[in-house]
């Protein structure tokens, strides 16, 4: 039975790590606990991860806001990123897994929801800008409810690979027919990909779930290439810039 001496940072840690682990760093001292040390890096990893998710796609809606135009983002790859979300969110929620090892898909849904909203408005789709909050909202919703059973959610998991794929295909097929990457942001493409190798080793740790770090996997190589093409890209200028200038 764990003896708990109450230091003023306890309700935080113990947000992270459990009573015994405590007593074994602040009251026996014993700072190489390697399964306590193994708990304690991987849920404040996951919490860096989540409190990195809720600004990662910041710069990309800044970019889109301040040059009018979605150019250079496939509307597909979004929506396609925007399921994988969805369908993480609600087979996490099914399963019970700590907050800490899926928080992120939960921001992310929400910036990618802006980013599509944003998207329809500047190719002057008024209406699919306007009816898409509800209408995603109300399938979320229905999804985290019980009367869908957890077989169907499970492969709605599993089809999340399928998505994950063809979404960044998708985008990395745009970035190479048009020779440049438009509006893409390199500081939110290098958080995603750092974000989900760093995910592959929470979720391994956190919910032993190979489902799930099998796509955090597909998911970092896949967004590495989209990467490396901007930084390949990354003099070219389009041609719709170009001719604003001339």
């Amino acid at each position: 039975m764990a003896v708990l001496i109450t230091y003023f940072f306890t309700p935080l840690v113990l947000m992270l790590i459990s009573e015994e682990c405590h007593d074994e760093f602040f009251v026996k001292f014993n700072i190489l606990n390697v399964p306590c040390l193994k708990i304690a890096i991987t849920k404040g990893l996951g919490c860096v991860i989540i409190v990195g998710s809720m600004i990662v796609k910041v710069p990309q809606i800044i970019k889109l806001l301040q040059a009018k135009s979605g150019e250079g983002l496939n509307i597909i790859s979004l929506l396609s990123e925007l399921a994988v979300s969805t369908f993480s969110i609600t087979y996490a929620f099914q399963k019970k897994f700590p907050f800490s090892s899926w928080g992120e898909a939960l921001f992310l849904a929400v910036q990618n929801g802006v980013l599509v909203i944003l998207i329809n408005y500047y190719n002057k789709k008024y209406f699919a800008a306007f009816i898409f909050t509800p209408i995603y909202c109300g399938i979320t919703y229905f999804l985290s409810t019980p009367i869908v059973p957890i077989y169907w959610i499970v492969k709605l998991q599993e089809f999340n690979l399928v998505f994950i794929a063809a979404g960044r295909l998708l985008q990395i097929v745009d970035n190479y027919s048009m020779g440049h990457t438009g509006q893409l942001s390199f500081v939110t493409t290098l958080l995603i990909t750092v974000g989900g190798l760093a995910r592959v080793l929470t979720s391994l740790q956190e919910t032993g779930d190979m489902l799930m770090t099998l796509q955090f996997v597909v998911s970092s190589l896949l967004n590495a290439v989209i990467l490396a093409q901007l930084l390949w890209y990354w003099n070219v200028v389009p041609d719709k810039i170009k001719k604003k200038v001339q």
